[in-house]
Parts: C-alpha cells; sequence; structure tokens
C-alpha cells in the first residue's frame, strides 16, 4: 500500500498535464513567445532586403531600358533602373489614343506609357545626383510613395500612371528604408529622363 502511494505522489509531481489521470493538478506550462522581434537590421543587411524586394516587385520591367534578343526584349543591364532613354523620343501615335475608354500604349522600350493622362516615362532610380535620386534622403523617397505625390512635395503633381504607388505604399518604414538603400549602392548612370507629357501639350503634337 505505502509502495502504490509513493508511484502515486511521485507521478502526480512529474506529471506536465494540467489535471493527470490521477486528479493531480499542476501549473500550466509556460508558452514559447512565436512571435519574432525584429533584429536591427545592419546597412548591409538593408542593401540585401532592398535587392531582394527590388527584385521581387520587378522595378526592372519599367524602369531598365531594354535591348532585344532571340526571346523578345529583356532588361539591359548596363543601364539597370536608370529610367526612359533620354535620346529615345516618343514614337508616333494616333490622337484616338488620348481619348478615355481607349486604354493605353506601352512605348517599344517598356518605359514609356501612353493614355488620356498624357505621357509618362519610367524615372532614373539610380543614385546619380543630377538625373536621378542621388540628392534624395530616405524620408523623400518614402514621402513620395506614401502620398503619391512628385518628390514628395505636398500640393505637388501625382506620380503618373502606371506606376502602382499605392500598392507599394503598404511597406513598412523598414521596406521602404531597404529598398532605398538599395537604390542608392547601384551604379550611378548618368541619363535625364523626359518630362511627363499633358494631353493638352500632345494634343498640340502631329
Amino acid at each position: 500500500m505505502k509502495s502504490n502511494l509513493f508511484i502515486l505522489a511521485a507521478t502526480c509531481l512529474m506529471a506536465t498535464a494540467s489535471v493527470s489521470q490521477f486528479g493531480c493538478s499542476t501549473a500550466p506550462v509556460p508558452k514559447a513567445d512565436t512571435v519574432d522581434v525584429p533584429k536591427e537590421m545592419s546597412h548591409a543587411d538593408m542593401v540585401d532586403r532592398g535587392k531582394y524586394l527590388v527584385t521581387a516587385i520587378g522595378c526592372k520591367h519599367c524602369h531598365t531600358p531594354k535591348v532585344m534578343t532571340a526571346m523578345g526584349p529583356v532588361a539591359d543591364s548596363t543601364r539597370m533602373l536608370s529610367g526612359h532613354p533620354a535620346n529615345q523620343p516618343f514614337g508616333s501615335f494616333d490622337k484616338i489614343m488620348l481619348k478615355p475608354g481607349f486604354g493605353a500604349y506601352i512605348g517599344p522600350d517598356f518605359s514609356s506609357f501612353l493614355g488620356p493622362w498624357g505621357v509618362s516615362f519610367s524615372a532614373n532610380l539610380t543614385p546619380d545626383s543630377a538625373t536621378g535620386i542621388g540628392s534624395w534622403d530616405a524620408h523623400t523617397f518614402m514621402k513620395t510613395l506614401r502620398t503619391g505625390k512628385h518628390l514628395g512635395q505636398d500640393g505637388g503633381r501625382g506620380i503618373m500612371p502606371p506606376m502602382p504607388y499605392d500598392s507599394y505604399a503598404m511597406f513598412s518604414d523598414d521596406d521602404l528604408k531597404s529598398i532605398f538603400a538599395f537604390l542608392q549602392s547601384i551604379p550611378a548612370i548618368s541619363n535625364k529622363v523626359p518630362a511627363a507629357i499633358s494631353p493638352e501639350d500632345l494634343a498640340k503634337m502631329k
């Protein structure tokens, strides 16, 4: 009998469930914290994450000039993210393209776009201080994407289609800072992208 009581007592002490088959109670076992605590990213970490994000969201498809291959147009790695080529004028077009309901026209380099809003050209995202975003800081970059305003300026013109800034605005601050850090780390390319063309100015063109 004493032996049986000893076994019962030992079982109660070792039980991990809140109620054992012998009716013994134990304190709940604390659960491990499953929420990952963000680590402090180094600048190198931010650049790596920014490269991943820029690649994943396909920035090069609009912001990098193309070269034609047997498989069709591909991004020109020597001009990565330098925007619409300065020396490439917008091609001819029919004015019906400016009417609402027509749709949109994509230029042959996939970096110029025509529609009822006029013509927009993909920006130079390299850190060239004169023609790219080399003179920007992270705050300006983030505000531009958060507000959808050119250069993040209050009351400035809106970012032109087809830039999906409203989607990119959903990135966290850390993500946007990482994207900016990566863009500042790539080779600077001097390429003055043409200014957007309004529908009124387009209507005057032949």
